[in-house]
C-alpha cells in the first residue's frame, strides 16, 4: 500500500480530500502514462528499425560509387613483384 501512495505521489498532488476519488484519478493518471510508455516505445523501435537504412536508391548509389572509386587501390600482378625480386 505505501507503494501506491509513493506511485500516486509521484503522478502529481493528490486530487481530492477523499482518497477513492485521489486513487480512481492515480489510476487514470496510470492509464495515460502507460499510453505514453508504449506511445514512446514504438517511436523508439521504428527510428531503430530504419536507423541508416535510406529512401532514395539513386543517392545511395553516388555515394557508394564515389567512395568506392576513391578507395580502390590498383590491382597488384603478383608475378611481376616475384618476377623482379627473382
Amino acid at each position: 500500500m505505501k507503494l501506491w501512495r509513493l506511485w500516486a505521489k509521484a503522478l502529481g498532488e493528490k486530487a481530492s480530500k477523499c482518497d477513492q476519488e485521489s486513487d480512481t484519478i492515480a489510476i487514470i493518471r496510470t492509464l495515460i502514462f502507460v499510453t505514453y510508455l508504449i506511445t514512446n516505445t514504438f517511436i523508439i523501435a521504428g527510428v531503430i528499425r530504419h536507423w541508416n537504412k535510406h529512401e532514395i536508391p539513386g543517392c545511395i548509389l553516388q555515394i557508394e560509387e564515389s567512395s568506392i572509386e576513391s578507395t580502390k587501390e590498383p590491382p597488384i600482378s603478383t608475378p611481376r613483384v616475384l618476377s623482379r625480386i627473382l
